[in-house]
C-alpha cells in the first residue's frame, strides 16, 4: 500500500526541522558528524560497568533488597515486554547500593504473564492496574503507594551500572534546593543518549549530547538543567505529591517529564543532571521509535498541551537554534581556572585550597572550566571536578590553549591561574584572545621567598641566584595581573612593600571545622603529613626522623611517628627506623587525624600558610609547630599551639603536650576557634567575590 502524502510530508517537515536545528546549532560540520554517528553504532568498549546484559532470558532475580524503612522508592512502570522488566530487576539485583531502598513494579494491565511471573519476585512490591492507565497514570499510582522519601521512577527498558543511585541521592544532598536529579543515560552500543534535557521558547526539547561519546567531559560535570528524563528520575516524594505528581493532561505518555520539571522549578527548586549515575537506556523499546505511531504519536500533541501551560515560563527559554554550548548556560559569567596539574586532595594542600577556590566560585554562580597546564586529566579527575559542577578541559578531548581561547576567550569574564610559572608563560594568549577577562593570579604561597628561606638554611649560594630569578619572574607575573590572590597576610604584606600598585587580595586557606571525633585517652602516636614533592616536607621530614624523633623516644620510647605522604623509595631507606612507620599517600586522612595524638609541623623554611596545619586544626587534633611553620596563621605558643623552633625545644614541647590531657584538650579547641575564625568558607568567599567584582 502506498503511504499516504499528508504522512509523507509530516515526516519530510519533521526531518527537516530537525536538521534545520542542527545546522543552527552545531554547523555543517557538526551536523554530518552528528548524522554519521547516529546510524554509527559503536561498541561499549571494555568498560564493564556498562556491560548491557542481553535482553531474553526469562531468568528472574532471586531477590531484590527491600528496606524496612526505605530512603528511596523504585518505581518500574511495566505494560508488557517481560523479559525487559527482567533484565532491569537483575541489573538492580546486582548492583547493590548503599541507600536503602525497595521496589515498586507497577503493572499496567500487561497482556503478557508480566504480573504473574514478577509476583514470585522477594523483595518486590507489585501493583497491578485494573485498566491500562498508561506511563503518567502508573507512575502515579506507584508514587501513591511509596514509602521513601525520595521516589525513583525508572523505565523497564534500562539497566542500571554500578553506584547508579547513591551518586543521585548524594547530588540531591549536596545541590542546595535540589527537586530532581537525572542520570546519565547511554545506548547498549556504548553512545551517549542525553546529559540532561533542554528547553527552547517554543516548547521544542533537546537531549543535550545524544549519540556523542559517552566519556566526552562537556558532559561528565554536574549542572542545572530544563528537565531529564523520566527513564530515570528522582524526585522529592512530598514535593512530587504536593505538585500533584505527572500532570494526567499528557496521559498516556510524553512531555510529563519536561511539565515536572517545570514545575519543580516554579516552586524555586532546581533540576539537576548528574553523570556520575550512569543508566544504560534501550530508548525505544517501550514506546517505539516512528513519532507518527504508537504512543509517540503523542509527542507533537503533548507538546502543544506543554507551551501553552507554561506560555509565561517559556518566554524565559532559549530562543529556538540558539547554539547548545550558549543555550545551556543561560549567560552565566564563564572564568577559565588553570594549574599545574589537576587537582587532588590527597597529593596536596595547594589542590584543597584549588577545590575550594572551584567550590565558591560555582557558589557564586560562575560557570567554570579547569585545564592543567600538562592537560592531563584521569576519569577520576575529572569526575571529582564534574561532581563540584566543573568542565574538565584535556586531551583528547580539548585543543590546546590557544585553539580553545581563539573560540572561547571572547566570552571569558575571568581567568584565575594558580602558580606564577603557570600563568607567566600564558599571559599574552590571555590578553591577545580574551582582554575583556580579568585575570587573577593565585599564588598557594610566593616562591621566591620559600627559596630565599631555603637559601638561608643551606649556605646554597646557587639556590641564592635562583631565588633572585625567581623574584624577578614572580613579581612580573603579578604586576601583569589584574589581581593577585595570596592565603597568609604576611605574603600580602610582603608584595605590598615589593610592588605597591599591585592589588593584592587576602583569601585565606579554606576549611569546615569538623570537630574532633575520638578523645585524648584513645589516641597515640605522633602525625606528620607532607609529600617530598615539596622540598620544605622534605627537609623537616628529615630533621624530624634524625634528630626530634630520636631525642623523643630517648625519654619515651612507646611513642610512634607516623609519617604520611609520597616518599620516594631512597628516602624511605634514610628515614626508616624504630618507632616510624611510613604510610606514604593515603585515600583519606581522616582515620588519622582521629587516631593520632599531636599533628607535629617542623618546618624550616618554606612560605604562605600551611595546609597540613590548619587539616589538624579543624579536626581538633592539637599541633606543635615552627614559628615559620605558624607564620600567617595567629598562633600564639601556649594558647591554640605549642611552638618551638629547635629540636631540643621541638621534642621537649612534644613529650609536655603528649601526657597532659588539660593542655591537650584547650589547644584542641583553640586550634578549633582559630579555624573557625581566621579560615573560614563565608570568609574566602567574600574575598573572591571581591576580587573578580
Amino acid at each position: 500500500m502506498v503511504a499516504p502524502v499528508g504522512w509523507r510530508l509530516r515526516r519530510l517537515q519533521y526531518l527537516a526541522q530537525r536538521v534545520a536545528g542542527s545546522l543552527a546549532q552545531r554547523g555543517w560540520r557538526g551536523t554530518l558528524a552528528r548524522i554519521r554517528s547516529e546510524f554509527r553504532h559503536v561498541p561499549a568498549g571494555p568498560d564493564a560497568t556498562l556491560a548491557f546484559e542481553p535482553v531474553g532470558s526469562l531468568l528472574p532475580p532471586e531477590a531484590l533488597p527491600c528496606a524496612d524503612v526505605p530512603e528511596v522508592t523504585i518505581v518500574v512502570p511495566v505494560h508488557g515486554q517481560l523479559a525487559w522488566t527482567l533484565a532491569c530487576l537483575r541489573s538492580i539485583a546486582r548492583h547493590g547500593v548503599e541507600v536503602p531502598f525497595e521496589v515498586v513494579v507497577v503493572d499496567d494491565a500487561s497482556p503478557d504473564d508480566s504480573a504473574a511471573r514478577l509476583a514470585g519476585i522477594a523483595g518486590l512490591r507489585l501493583l497491578r492496574n485494573p485498566r491500562n492507565l498508561g506511563f503518567v497514570g502508573s507512575c502515579n499510582a506507584g508514587a501513591a503507594a511509596a514509602r521513601g522519601k525520595l521516589l525513583y521512577f525508572l523505565n523497564n527498558d534500562t539497566q542500571v551500572t554500578p553506584g547508579w543511585l547513591d551518586r543521585l541521592c548524594e547530588a540531591f544532598r549536596e545541590v542546595p534546593g535540589c527537586g530532581i536529579v537525572g542520570s546519565r543515560l547511554v545506548y547498549p552500543d556504548g553512545r551517549l543518549q542525553e546529559a540532561g534535557g533542554l528547553v527552547y521558547a517554543d516548547a521544542q526539547a533537546w537531549n543535550v549530547g545524544r549519540f556523542e561519546q559517552r566519556n566526552d567531559p562537556r558532559y561528565l560535570y554536574r549542572r542545572e538543567v530544563d528537565y531529564v528524563s523520566g527513564a530515570s528520575l528522582l524526585v522529592d516524594a512530598v514535593l512530587f505529591r504536593d505538585i500533584g505528581g505527572f500532570d494526567p493532561r499528557y496521559a498516556p505518555a510524553y512531555c510529563e517529564d519536561m511539565d515536572l520539571a517545570f514545575a519543580v522549578r516554579a516552586r524555586g527548586r532546581k533540576v539537576v543532571y548528574e553523570p556520575a549515575s550512569v543508566v544504560i537506556h534501550d530508548e525505544g523499546t517501550s514506546s517505539g521509535t516512528d513519532p507518527f505511531a504508537g504512543v509517540k504519536r503523542h509527542q507533537e500533541t503533548n507538546r502543544v498541551k506543554f507551551a501553552a501551560k507554561w506560555a509565561d515560563a517559556l518566554r524565559a527559554q532559549p530562543a529556538p537554534r540558539t547554539p547548545v554550548a550558549q543555550a545551556i548556560h543561560r549567560g552565566q559569567p564563564h572564568v577559565l581556572v588553570m594549574d599545574a596539574l589537576m587537582p587532588d586532595p590527597t597529593r596536596d594542600a595547594g589542590s584543597m585550597q584549588t577545590i575550594g577556590l572551584l567550590r565558591r566560585l560555582r557558589e557564586l554562580g560562575w560557570r567554570v572550566s579547569f585545564m592543567a597546564d600538562n592537560r592531563r586529566a584521569t576519569p577520576d579527575d575529572i569526575l571529582r571536578l564534574g561532581r563540584l559542577g566543573v568542565e574538565t578541559l584535556c586531551m583528547p578531548w580539548s585543543p590546546d590553549l590557544p585553539t580553545w581561547l581563539r573560540r572561547e576567550g571572547k566570552g571569558l569574564g575571568a581567568i584565575l591561574v594558580s602558580r606564577y610559572y603557570v600563568a607567566a608563560p600564558h599571559l599574552p594568549l590571555f590578553r591577545r584572545h580574551a582582554p575583556q577577562a580579568r585575570v587573577l593570579l593565585e599564588l598557594a604561597d610566593v616562591h621566591f621567598l620559600r627559596e630565599q628561606r631555603a637559601a638561608e638554611l643551606t649556605g646554597d649560594a646557587a639556590l641564592a641566584r635562583q631565588a633572585k630569578e625567581t623574584r624577578r619572574r614572580e613579581l612580573g607575573a603579578v604586576a601583569a595581573s589584574d589581581v593577585t590572590l595570596v592565603v597568609s597576610t604576611a605574603e600580602q604584606q610582603l608584595l605590598a612593600r615589593e610592588l605597591p600598585q599591585a592589588r593584592v587580595v587576602l583569601v585565606p586557606n579554606m576549611h569546615e571545622v569538623h570537630g574532633r571525633q575520638t578523645p585524648f585517652g584513645r589516641r597515640d602516636g605522633l602525625l606528620f603529613v607532607g609529600g617530598f614533592g615539596h622540598p620544605p616536607n622534605a627537609d623537616a621530614a628529615r630533621w624530624l626522623a634524625t634528630e626530634i624523633h630520636p631525642r623523643i623516644r630517648a625519654r619515651r620510647p612507646d611513642i610512634t611517628l607516623h609519617l604520611v605522604g609520597d616518599i620516594p623509595d631512597d628516602a624511605r631507606r634514610e628515614l626508616a627506623g624504630a618507632g616510624i612507620v611510613l604510610h606514604g599517600r593515603v585515600p583519606d586522612l581522616l582515620p588519622m587525624l582521629e587516631a593520632r595524638r599531636i599533628a607535629l609541623a617542623p618546618l624550616r623554611y618554606g612560605a604562605g600558610v600551611k595546609g597540613k596545619v590548619n587539616v589538624a586544626m579543624s579536626h581538633g587534633l592539637p599541633v606543635v609547630a615552627t614559628s615559620l611553620a605558624a607564620e600567617g596563621m595567629w598562633l600564639r605558643d601556649g594558647d591554640n599551639a605549642l611552638l618551638a623552633d629547635d629540636a631540643d625545644a621541638f621534642a621537649d614541647a612534644v613529650l609536655r603536650l603528649y601526657d597532659d590531657e588539660v593542655l591537650w584538650t584547650r589547644l584542641s579547641d583553640a586550634g578549633l576557634e582559630n579555624v573557625r575564625q581566621h579560615f573560614s568558607i563565608d570568609a574566602a568567599r567574600t574575598a573572591l567575590a571581591a576580587a573578580l567584582g
